[in-house]
């Protein structure tokens, strides 16, 4: 059993030749008892007022940044999907099909993860995979998380032997998954365990988890138990709400026992869908369609969910993903009045942009799915997309930006974020609307819950980088080094220094 305390190993720690910040000057770091004691031109004399011996690194000109989060977590559904059938190269239902199948046993169930069936050439159908791989259970899960493509075999293990398709999209998909048999409590904790690691070694600290779970229980359970090496906020699933006023839950308080770890995160409700499934709820229909998306919550249920949590302290944290979703999400807050979050934001219309700006509301947005969506988009928003993951506008609007991976969907790493904020682009294609590109010192303050740099009395949940991210553009600044990462003083990734 590991314990969860944050407290670092030395009381003291001082950083010796760390950059301050991109571009900026190198300087020497006291850190004591986990915060941020002095930043000084001249380095600081070894002993404390006591004489307490300080641990000394040399960072070696390495620049120093607050510690990043990711916004916008499953964390779950991602320790799962770095152990399953990775299905992101099919071009098409066939092709996905051939992907999965090498990996179906007879026995037990296989599982594939990534698939986009937004521009597939053909239709996935639970005979293609029964023809493939017969009477093996099968269960293939988007990329956007939005749509699940069951064998027969995995049909009737859920109780839906029946389905005449085998896709399950919006609440079919998420209620079939959480049906699936899963691997034991255990496996599942340890997994998760060491994606909190893989997180820190990307100079990750925190994360806001949205797995549709108990978090607070299932958290204070792995802190206890394993080696947790970032901080999480752990939101509440919508059904879970009346139980989370029962045990007096809300947003912001530490949770008890977990060594300030964990704190207590909003309610997550759902207005609409995802592009990719075609279900995010727009004012124009998709291309040759009547359809507007789906409309999961309407206006006057969303009002009444986010009235009884706001009167609870719990803040809402609202999926608004097509433009007229992302309408009824801010006439919510402005007829309730609370902070909160809107979570993704993809497509906006233009007057709603400035409605963004109000006091203690958060845009939760992933940066990384623009030039993943870019040509979904281009089809199904056809004449939309200059509004359409418009970060650059909702800044210029006053909105409080977060970003975030929804990981599994984008890989839990929060340099593809910053990067395909900073360039609209993650590979040879050119930027895409790079007028909605963002400034790189916006992207990392989005990226750090707000910190803008490293002060005495911070928290010293910190990064430090091989190279000034000022200095780079691209996949260097995808592909940023991280030499280390500290969480209240404590390493929890440490390399080269």
């Amino acid at each position: 059993m590991c314990p969860p305390s944050v407290s670092p190993m030395s009381s003291r720690l001082l950083l010796r030749n760390a950059r301050i910040g991109p571009g900026g000057p190198v300087r020497h770091v006291l850190i004591v008892d986990g915060r941020v004691a002095e930043v000084s031109a001249e380095p600081p004399p070894p002993g404390g007022p006591a004489g307490e011996p300080a641990e000394i690194v040399d960072v070696g000109g390495g620049t120093l940044l607050p510690g990043l989060w990711d916004a916008h977590v499953h964390s779950l559904q991602w320790a799962q999907a770095r152990r399953r059938v990775d299905l992101t190269s099919a071009r098409s239902a066939r092709e996905a099909v051939e992907l999965v199948v090498p990996h179906a046993g007879p026995a037990g169930l296989t599982i594939g993860y990534g698939f986009r069936d937004g521009l597939w050439p053909d239709t996935p159908h639970k005979s293609l995979l029964q023809a493939a791989a017969p009477d093996r259970a099968i269960a293939l899960v988007s990329n956007d998380l939005h749509t699940a493509w069951l064998s027969p075999a995995a049909l009737a293990a859920v109780g839906r032997g029946g389905h005449p398709t085998g896709v399950l999209r919006e609440r079919d998909c998420y209620d079939a998954m959480a049906e699936l048999p899963p691997p034991p409590r255990e496996e599942l904790d340890r997994w998760v365990a060491e994606a909190t690691t893989a997180a820190a070694a990307r100079g990750v600290v925190g994360l806001l988890d949205f797995e549709f779970a108990d978090n607070v229980t299932d958290w204070s359970r792995r802190v206890a138990e394993h080696r947790i090496d970032v901080r999480v906020a752990c939101s509440i699933p919508k059904d879970r709400l009346e139980e989370a006023i029962g045990r007096g839950l809300r947003t912001g308080d530490p949770v008890a026992g977990s060594e300030g770890l964990l704190e207590v995160g909003p309610v997550k409700m759902f207005v609409d869908g995802s592009l990719n499934t075609r279900t995010a709820y727009c004012e124009d229909p998709y291309p040759g369609t009547a359809a507007r998306g789906l409309l999961e919550t309407g206006p006057d249920e969303l009002y009444a969910v986010m009235s009884l949590a706001a009167r609870h302290g719990i803040h809402p944290a609202v999926h608004a993903i097509g433009d007229l979703a992302a309408g009824i999400a801010l006439d919510a807050f402005e007829r309730v009045g609370c902070p909160g979050r809107i979570e993704h934001a993809q497509l906006v219309r233009a007057e709603d942009f400035a409605r963004f700006a109000r006091p203690g509301l958060v845009a939760g947005v992933q940066p990384a799915h623009a030039p993943d969506d870019r040509e979904v988009a281009d089809l199904h928003w056809c004449g939309r997309t200059g509004r359409a993951f418009a970060y650059a506008d909702l800044l210029a609007a006053g909105a409080t930006l977060e970003l975030g991976s929804d990981a599994p969907v984008a890989p839990l790493d929060p340099w593809d974020g910053i990067a395909s904020a900073v360039t609209r682009t993650d590979d040879e294609r050119p930027p895409w609307h790079p007028e909605q590109a963002l400034p790189l010192p916006v992207a990392l303050a989005a990226a750090g819950r707000g910190r803008t740099g490293v002060r005495p009395g911070d928290p010293a949940d910190l990064v430090i980088t091989e190279s000034d991210p000022a200095a780079l553009g691209g996949e260097d600044l995808r592909r940023m080094p991280v030499l280390g990462t500290l969480l209240g003083g404590r390493w929890t990734h440490r390399r080269s220094i």
